[in-house]
Parts: structure tokens; sequence; C-alpha cells
């Protein structure tokens, strides 16, 4: 039994440094709700595996430095692998090959008229499933959605003073929400079909019609997810 809690342990560090880049042993007890001794038994381990590095040190008040862990390569790797398995790989070569056909029979034209129209009857489902609740319900819905077809997928209420947030006066007494993707499931579709995720982002405004939706962050530009931002209009 206490293989396993370990075994788990070390899977949320690894799944947290992958969705937040990097932490300290100090954070990273604090948030799993683990001794500060246990975090730095299962980093040491995860180090020895390769599986973690840490890049810099930071001054933690008047204590000694503390190290800054973040996922290495091989981690990034193996936990890539791990979340296929967890939540499917979404059929991408097959998809990527079928395209590919379908690019090669057809004209231009016609092929992206097909995909807008797949887009626009996908927009449509996740508009009849996700209801008539408020902005954060359907979001969070959605995010349901997403994530039992394959994308790790989660949101967050955004702030005023957060960094995506530009101009705080211009958007007092609207709902914000980023939400954020860190498994694509059509990955391999997106890197050869870029233009995918461009009517990606117009389904979700066309399911979300009284919000806007801005892309701040992407996968296919090297990003380590993909993320938007949910606003409702003034």
């Amino acid at each position: 039994m206490a293989t396993t809690h370990q075994s788990s342990t070390k899977q949320d560090i690894l799944e947290y440094l992958w969705k937040h880049e990097n932490a300290t042993a100090v954070e990273l007890a604090e948030i799993l709700d683990v001794s500060k001794q246990a975090i730095r038994r299962h980093l040491k381990d995860l180090e020895a595996e390769e599986l973690i590095l840490y890049s810099t040190s930071v001054q933690g008040g008047m204590g000694r430095p503390q190290h800054v862990y973040q996922l290495s390569n091989r981690g990034r790797d193996r936990l890539h692998r791990t979340v296929s398995d967890r939540f499917g790989d979404g059929h991408g070569d097959f998809a990527v090959s079928l395209l590919d056909t379908l690019a090669e029979t057809m004209g231009h034209d016609q092929f992206k008229t097909i995909l807008h129209k797949q887009w626009q009857r996908k927009a449509q489902e996740y508009r009849d499933r996700l209801g008539q609740g408020t902005v954060e319900e359907r979001v969070a819905k959605l995010v349901e959605l997403r994530q039992a077809e394959g994308f790790m997928a989660e949101y967050h209420p955004v702030n005023t003073s957060d960094q995506v947030c530009v101009d705080a006066k211009q958007l007092v007494g609207r709902h914000r929400f980023i939400f954020i993707e860190h498994k694509c499931a059509i990955a391999n579709v997106a890197e050869s079909f870029p233009t995918v995720c461009g009517h990606e982002l117009e389904m979700f405004a066309a399911v979300l019609p009284d919000c806007t939706v801005e892309r701040t962050h992407w996968l296919i530009n090297g990003e380590h997810r993909c993320g938007y931002l949910v606003q409702t209009r003034s």
C-alpha cells in the first residue's frame, strides 16, 4: 500500500511540473499536502531516474536557497506516454493519413469546406450538451467533454491583476476564465494541418456565443499547453 501511495505522489509531482513548469520542494509539499521530508525523498528518487532536474536556486526568506525543479526531456516523454495511455491518443495517425488522402483526392477549396463543416457540426454538438447555464457552468462542462475525448483539460477564473488581462478598466464587470489543454488529442493532426487549430478557436467562440475567446498559449508554437481566455462580452 505504501508503494502505491509513493508512486501516486511521484506521479502527482510530475504532472504538477508539467502543468506549471517548475516548483520548489516547499511549494510541492504544500500543494500536494505531503511532508517536506517525503517530498524531498520523492524528488531525490525522480532525479536519480533522470525524470526531473533543477536549474536555478532561489532564496527562501532567511533560510538556505531552494532548488527549483522542472521536468527533464526524459520526464516529459515518460509523462506524455502515461497521459496518452490514460486519456487515449485520439487515433491521430489514422486521422492524419485520412486527411492526407482527402487533400490529395479533392481540390483545396473543397477540402477546406469539409473541415469547416466538421467543426461547425462539432460546435453544435457541444452547444446542445452545454445547455443554458452560467458561463462558468458551461466552461466546466466543456472541460468535462474535452477530457472525455482525450484532452487533458482544465479551467480556472482569471483576476483583473493577472498578466493576461492587459487593461483592467476594460474588464470591470466581466466574467473571465482561462481554459487550458495540457495534452491535445489531435496533436498529430494539428502538426500536419495547423489550420484545424484556427477552426478549433472558431468552434469555442461558437460554443460560447456570449463570450469572446482568445488564444493565449499554443502547443504548435512550442509552448507546453494550449490556452484560451474566455470572457463575457461587455
